[in-house]
């Protein structure tokens, strides 16, 4: 098959990360792959596509291309020269671009949703205007069964049968295998880690919070960056978040971070405090890191957590800096939390995500 993965950019993020995963594995399965991208700014991501032989064009550069409506003239041209048999889109600008140049060239299209939930839900009158979108598109691929669930009501019955349920993944061989980071794990004390964006969605506050509330040898490190220049004031306000409780020898931001796994195997416990997700991927790298795993009641999070991890409640500072002490006084608990998120992580492993993604693009294919 010739597949194009179309995405805004390749900055920091789960959909990033899963589309970055997912086309050297269609390569490594003898698919033709290209990535297409609003912004073509440089990243580790983008190196990692380029060192795995796949072709990368990029329609702009920078912020504002991902927001750009015109560039869907150059897009309308670069995919009548590509003959793609599958174009795969994932995010809002290139789901709607992809939808409108559907309207001058005969295109097999599906697309991914990310998230359980996303700002235009909250407006009425962006609801005919996504009907129509995803009404465009052959599938609508969720993430997860509660992101499937609330896209299909949102939509209602006039897409809802085009939406199929297909979990993100992610290699797991390179969380059992990470060697800990050296500055990380060099820092005495007992270690939290947080791998997230600042964005509004995530909520790296509370966790910030329950810092003040724990004693003086908890270690917290805080990885990820700004992706657009909206959610710098989230950055800014943790930051001073940190100032104003005094934890600025405590708290480290570490920004943005290509080694993960590694990151993750140097810490004792891995929290991802956020409002709601679609399927995270930092929950699932969370359980893979071996180490127990604290994250929000939330939803896009219940459902991959509860049973392994252990859950808190939103926003609540006092009850996850319970919880991360608990972790550290009680070993057995600690061990036996690690292990149900290990086994638990085992379900996601990239591979299955691959065959689910091949099955319904040659299932669309055939008919």
């Amino acid at each position: 098959m010739k597949i194009l993965q179309f995405i805004t950019s390749l900055r920091t993020g789960g959909a990033e990360r899963l589309v970055t995963d997912l086309s050297v594995c269609f390569r490594e399965a003898g698919h033709d792959v290209s990535l297409l991208l609003l912004d073509g700014s440089g990243t580790p991501f983008l190196e990692e596509l380029k060192s795995a032989g796949i072709q990368v064009t990029a329609l702009s550069e920078g912020y504002r291309s991902m927001r750009n409506p015109f560039l869907v003239f150059k897009l309308i041209r670069f995919l009548k020269k590509g003959r793609f048999d599958i174009i795969h889109t994932h995010n809002t600008s290139c789901q709607f671009l992809a939808a409108v140049a559907s309207l001058f060239l005969p295109l097999t299209m599906v697309t991914t949703e990310h998230n359980t939930s996303n700002r235009r839900r909250g407006w009425s009158l962006f609801k005919p205007l996504d009907r129509w979108m995803y009404s465009r598109y052959k599938k609508v691929f969720c993430v997860g069964e509660e992101t499937m669930v609330r896209l299909s009501d949102y939509l209602g019955s006039s897409v809802s049968d085009k939406v199929v349920l297909a979990r993100n993944g992610i290699n797991l061989k390179k969380f059992s295998e990470a060697i800990p980071d050296k500055d990380i794990a060099s820092i005495e004390g007992y270690k939290v880690i947080m791998v997230a964006a600042f964005r509004a969605q995530k909520d790296q506050a509370t966790l910030i919070r329950s810092m003040a509330l724990l004693p003086e040898d908890y270690r917290l490190f805080l990885v990820g960056g700004v992706d657009l220049p909206e959610d710098e004031p989230n950055l800014d306000k943790c930051l001073a978040l940190t100032k104003e409780l005094g934890l600025a020898d405590r708290v480290s931001f570490m920004g943005k971070r290509s080694n993960v796994p590694s990151l993750l195997a140097a810490a004792d416990v891995v929290v991802l405090s956020t409002h709601y997700e679609g399927m995270s991927l930092s929950v699932i790298e969370g359980m893979a890191s071996g180490k127990p795993f604290v994250a929000s009641d939330v939803m896009g999070v219940r459902e991959q957590v509860k049973g392994a991890g252990i859950l808190f409640p939103e926003g609540n500072e006092a009850a996850l800096a319970k919880v991360i002490k608990a972790l550290r006084d009680d070993s057995r608990l600690a061990d036996e939390v690690s292990k149900n998120c290990l086994v638990k992580a085992s379900k996601y492993d990239i591979g299955v995500a691959v065959n689910r993604h091949l099955t319904e693009y040659q299932s669309i294919l055939n008919d």
